[in-house]
């Protein structure tokens, strides 16, 4: 499966955002994300790293 959970960095911790995410998704008002149960979320945020062997999202909020 290639599936990932994302991550929000808060006061550089990460804080699960989503699990099992397959899609994302840029958009002019943030990132839109999308798991395997239909599940969105749309974060006011930029892409810090993505990891995908780790299964991994980190993203950090727009300032």
């Amino acid at each position: 499966m290639c599936e990932a959970n994302a991550y929000i960095l808060k006061d550089g911790i990460e804080e699960l955002l989503l699990e099992g995410v397959d899609k994302v998704v840029p958009r002019e008002d943030g990132i839109l994300l999308e798991n395997i149960f239909g599940q969105q979320k749309l974060v006011r945020a930029r892409i810090k790293e993505m990891a995908l062997v780790n299964h991994r999202i980190i993203l950090e909020k727009n300032e």
